[in-house]
């Protein structure tokens, strides 16, 4: 997985990523969606932010969760949360992961709301004033983002997604990672860590499949892209309709930016409350989905 330190963190990253291609009537036009994808890139690079997309009256609505998961998300999803009717709506995803511990907590939150979750980009004010709201599935869900997926009560990935998984590891040390010298400490710290996930896993309803596959690749290699087969292997998907997620609503196809190679995905630590580190991702200086592949921040 990959490492961050656009955040001056340091951390682990651990699940894969979604990146969805539907085309439908409603698509917007490519001048607007190549705007639109140029902003994307830049969103997953900044600590997620929660929005609200209205559609009234035809659709409910959902929320747009798009960035890395940091050490303040849980709150900046309580403040959004706050005063709105949240309870069994949608939250569509676009991130690269962020914050092992940070995304367990997020994710048992979006589950006690009874909340759905599916991968995409949301579009609004697509020019037309009659446009609808949309959500174009080219989008990536990657790292920890894959263990908020597992949050929602029902889960939809398109058919063209890509979740793409990478085993835990220490960041400082995974430039070299063959090389590098490990403390019992640092074992420690894995191995904690692998075990509140597995349990938040479990928990989520998730299949013990998921970690196997997430931790059976090192961090030398590629992020392993997980196939159909293996999306309901891991029980990542309970539905196959998008009409279960997101009712009443375009599914648009914009010109994205061309989708990257796979990457690698990187882990460090960081300091929580007691002297112990604390796993969290990171994120390469230009992520999952630009055009060019850029070298981990350190």
């Amino acid at each position: 997985m990959k490492l961050l330190k656009s955040l001056h963190l340091r951390g682990w990253l651990l699940v894969g990523a979604a990146a969805c291609g539907v085309v439908l009537a409603g698509a917007v036009t490519t001048l607007g969606s190549s705007a639109r994808a140029g902003a994307t890139l830049e969103e997953r690079k900044l600590p997620m932010k929660f929005n609200w997309v209205a559609c009234e009256p035809n659709c409910r609505g959902w929320v747009s969760a798009v960035g890395i998961i940091t050490a303040d998300t849980p709150k900046d999803f309580e403040e959004f949360a706050r005063d709105r009717q949240l309870g069994g709506a949608t939250v569509v995803l676009d991130s690269s992961g962020g914050s092992v511990n940070d995304a367990i907590t997020l994710g048992r939150r979006f589950r006690n709301l009874g909340l759905s979750t599916t991968v995409g980009i949301s579009l609004q004010n697509r020019g037309a004033q009659s446009a609808r709201p949309a959500v174009a599935p080219e989008a990536y869900c990657e790292s920890m983002c894959v263990f908020l997926l597992l949050a929602g009560k029902t889960r939809y990935v398109p058919a063209a997604a890509r979740v793409r998984v990478h085993q835990i590891w220490m960041g400082d040390r995974a430039d070299d990672a063959k090389a590098a010298s490990y403390s019992a400490q640092d074992l420690m710290i894995v191995e904690r860590d692998i075990g509140r996930l597995a349990k938040y896993t479990f928990d989520m309803g998730g299949a013990g499949d998921l970690l196997s596959l997430a931790l059976s690749v090192p961090p030398w290699e590629d992020l392993h892209e997980l196939d159909a087969a293996e999306l309901k292997l891991t029980n990542l998907v309970t539905t196959n309709l998008v009409a279960d997620v997101l009712p009443h609503v375009d599914v648009a196809a914009p010109a994205v930016a061309e989708l990257a190679p796979k990457t690698q995905a990187r882990f460090g630590a960081e300091q929580e409350q007691q002297p112990l580190k604390s796993t969290k991702t990171a994120e390469a200086v230009v992520p999952t989905g630009a055009v060019q592949s850029a070298g981990s921040q350190k």
